[in-house]
């Protein structure tokens, strides 16, 4: 009996650990997601986030640990978190940013922006980045995105519908044509 009680635990442990996996996303540098697809070809989703941003956070616990969110951005997406207002060095697009005012005893509150952060345009935390399989900018999307609306942009880029949408009236007509399968 003790046998058959811990086959039964160890298989329900295995199980939440390989349900607690897929809740996660893989995040990378942004450059080891450039490096990687030069590899396997994907596009890329960053969120450019702050320390003490609360809809970055949000994002992060409601949005970014749903599994329906996590499993389709690891399947077709390199996942990366940049810190907005952070001291990393990056090389993108020939050229190398880094965040030279950047004060180490404001690392928990505001700081300097990034020269990235700059450089993608990004004026609002969070924003998610999407980035076509040559690294090149597809499009910033501001502020906190639940997990069905992250889903509509998630799979609007995937494909390259998008590029085919030249005015508002046709991104209108996706999105009231759009039927969201991701769980809230």
């Amino acid at each position: 009996m003790k046998k058959i009680i811990y086959i039964f635990v160890l298989a329900l442990l295995t199980s939440v650990s390989s349900f607690a996996q897929e809740s996660k996303i893989n995040w990378v540098t942004f450059e080891e997601a450039l490096e990687l697809q030069k590899k396997n070809p994907k596009k890329i989703m960053m969120d450019v986030y702050t320390s003490w941003c609360g809809p970055c956070k949000m994002l992060d616990k409601n949005t970014f640990q749903n599994k329906d969110v996590a499993a389709f951005v690891n399947e077709n997406y390199y996942a990366v978190k940049f810190d907005a207002e952070g001291n990393s060095t990056v090389n993108y697009d020939g050229r190398t940013f880094s965040n030279a005012n950047y004060k180490e005893e404001l690392k928990n509150r505001r700081n300097s922006v990034h020269d990235l952060t700059r450089y993608l345009k990004v004026n609002a935390y969070p924003t998610i980045v999407f980035f076509d399989v040559d690294a090149k900018v597809i499009s910033p999307i501001k502020g906190y995105q639940k997990p069905q609306q992250i889903e509509l942009y998630l799979k609007l880029f995937l494909g390259d519908e998008y590029k085919s949408m030249t005015t508002q009236e046709e991104f209108n007509a996706y999105y009231s044509a759009f039927k969201p399968e991701f769980q809230q």
